[in-house]
């Protein structure tokens, strides 16, 4: 949607959801917070802020809860609500009114973003190529009689600016090399509330009535899994980017080792848009000494020494931009992104080739959800899935390899594979989750040697792994708990 004013939001990055206009007559502006929830390095706020400051009205940002959607738990509340807590406190001494609104029962909440759209200029909202999201927020702009602008701050890439869906990393790696630069040039505000000055709404809205302002309530109703022991918010986040910088990425080369603690972490976060890649790439440059501006590739398609940075930083970069950003032009071109069909046709074919190949073992998913296999790595991955939310990384590619092999078919190892990742994982119902579990079915890789069960599909093993890394440790801190 063209506009009358000048943005700093890179208009690639916004759009009209439906062909309502904005009313300049309107009460206030309306931010609908439902995927980058936090109030820094946020094109969406950002946006909000400056259609505010054109119209002269004050800003609403409402950050809603359902109560119900796919695998909604206690984990994920918790979650979610810890976000809310920390966005109240900052937003209490901004120009504006926050608006948290958690829903005590399935369907109370409706009605609401309509009520206050009525009211509205427009309403200013994220975009989120995944999960049950883009279908809420397309029919919800049918229902408004007002605008509806989405806003794209998911990665460093605008998700419109590739021009196709990448197949493999090097290609897309490629692909940024060339691209990404222009975009690094026109980074979001640290905060877009800084010395802003904007009208003030009433203290009271007339929807405090129906639907009660808050950022608790009792988890004990809703489903488990239960709360994990880390804590959401994008204070947390804050707290997490610099241990990363200053205590862990001088050791990253060791990530894949499961004894030691050099992960970043961010994945949650990130997902929970606690947390955006657009500060950590900043904090990692200022920490680096790079100049975007002075940025050339020496070996397009390589990613060693493609920045210029130290090797720790590149490795990590890789991780953060091309294989994070890869899932999300997946998701954002491809509606069937997690169907079986989705897989590279090779990949399909040689799974089907091999379905009827005998399996060691054969188990539920109930069985697999309570880590009930002869496999005592695979059982501690699972274990650590139910109990921190997470899984170590390289053990998660083995996690999914070994689903696989004890599946009655490729399909339903999918089927299993993405039931306990959603459920379990903070990091679920994502495009990077997403693409590493099809990863584990051919997804981004190529033919490797022809085996039983999983054909050309890449093979790993336990063994392997035990040879490889030392996991004393990790299997004692994720061992059999009493009663289990």
């Amino acid at each position: 949607m063209s506009s009358t004013f000048h943005s700093q939001v890179p208009e690639i990055r916004r759009w009209a959801a439906n062909q309502a206009p904005v009313r300049p007559e309107g009460e206030f502006v309306v931010y609908w917070m439902t995927a980058n929830r936090r109030p820094t390095f946020n094109f969406s706020l950002q946006r909000a802020v400056e259609w505010s400051q054109h119209l002269k009205k004050p800003l609403l940002i409402l950050e809603a809860l359902r109560r119900a959607y796919p695998w909604a738990c206690q984990r994920f509340h918790r979650w979610a609500m810890d976000g809310m807590e920390d966005q109240q406190k900052f937003f209490a001494s901004e120009a504006v009114t926050y608006y948290p609104y958690l829903e005590p029962a399935h369907g109370d909440g409706k009605g609401l973003l309509e009520s206050l759209a009525e009211r509205a200029c427009l309403v200013v909202g994220d975009h989120f190529p995944c999960f049950f999201l883009p279908q809420m927020v397309a029919r919800t702009a049918e229902r408004l009689g007002v605008c509806l602008e989405l806003v794209d701050s998911n990665g460093l890439l605008p998700l419109k600016a590739a021009p196709k869906t990448f197949a493999r990393a090097v290609d897309f790696r490629r692909y940024l090399q060339k691209a990404l630069k222009p975009h690094l040039l026109q980074m979001p505000q640290f905060n877009p509330l800084k010395s802003v000055e904007l009208p003030r709404l009433p203290q009271e809205l007339p929807e405090y009535q129906r639907w009660k302002p808050g950022v608790q309530f009792e988890l004990g109703d809703l489903p488990g899994p239960g709360p994990v022991q880390e804590r959401g918010g994008f204070m947390r986040a804050d707290q997490l980017v610099t241990r990363f910088l200053s205590e862990r990425l001088a050791r990253y080369e060791l990530r894949s080792e499961p004894s030691q603690a050099v992960a970043s972490g961010f994945s949650p976060y990130l997902h929970w848009g606690h947390l955006s890649s657009h500060q950590i790439f900043q904090e990692l440059i200022d920490q680096e000494d790079f100049q975007v501006e002075n940025w050339r590739v020496q070996t397009p398609g390589s990613k060693e020494g493609a920045w210029g940075m130290s090797p720790n930083a590149e490795s990590f970069l890789d991780e953060l931009i091309t294989w994070r950003e890869l899932g999300y032009n997946m998701c954002h071109r491809e509606p069937d992104y997690d169907r079986y069909e989705s897989l590279p046709e090779w990949a399909r074919q040689s799974l089907e080739e091999h379905a009827g190949d005998e399996r060691p073992q054969l188990y539920t998913l109930q069985q697999l959800e309570q880590a009930r296999t002869y496999d005592e790595i695979w059982n501690a991955a699972q274990r650590q899935l139910r109990r921190d939310g997470t899984i170590h990384n390289y053990l998660r590619m083995l996690w999914g390899k070994k689903i696989l092999e004890w599946s009655r078919s490729p399909r339903q190892a999918l089927e299993h594979m993405i039931e306990l990742n959603n459920k379990y994982s903070l990091d679920g119902r994502n495009p990077n989750s997403y693409s590493g579990i099809f990863w584990c079915l051919g997804r981004y890789d190529r033919a490797w040697f022809e085996r039983d069960i999983f054909g050309k599909i890449r093979y790993m093993s336990s063994d392997s792994t035990r040879r490889k890394f030392k996991l004393d440790g990790y299997l004692t801190r994720y061992g059999p708990e009493p009663g289990e």
